[in-house]
């Protein structure tokens, strides 16, 4: 069986401290994650990413800074089914834009590392977090 393919962002931004942009599903066990989807027919995967970032947030390309560089994969397993995850880190650069959720989502919250971690629960979700902290700490 081939795996589901979906992309999305993690999209950070910069106030006092670094801070992530996380979502709450309205389905399921309402888990957090940043902005994803699958990949439709024909799209490219980046352009899956902006797409579901703007239905699920309401952020559009104007409002991020993807660095393009920073492409990560998570492989798991969703209902006993392989999915695959591909993330770029993006900085919200609109100091105005407003999050706007779609009906999927039913709570967002800005959050500094150790609390996105703790909400969102997933190991594979948090060593992502962690190593795009990484990144915009250290440069790697």
């Amino acid at each position: 069986m081939a795996p589901k393919v979906a992309t999305g962002f993690v999209i950070f931004r910069r106030l006092n401290q670094i801070e992530y942009l996380l979502l709450q599903t309205s389905y399921g066990i309402h888990h957090w994650t940043p902005p994803k989807g699958h990949v439709d027919p024909g799209e490219s995967d980046l352009e899956t990413a902006y797409r579901e970032t703007e239905e699920e947030s309401g952020l559009i390309k104007s409002d991020i800074k993807v660095f393009e560089d920073t492409k990560k994969t998570l492989n798991y397993l969703v209902k006993d089914k392989p999915k695959i995850v591909h993330y770029w880190l993006a900085e919200l650069i609109n100091s105005d834009a407003n999050v706007k959720l779609s009906h999927e989502h039913q709570d967002y919250k800005w959050l500094p590392l150790e609390e996105a971690c703790r909400i969102t629960k997933f190991e594979e979700m948090q060593k992502l977090l962690q190593d795009y902290e990484g990144y915009l700490i250290n440069g790697k």
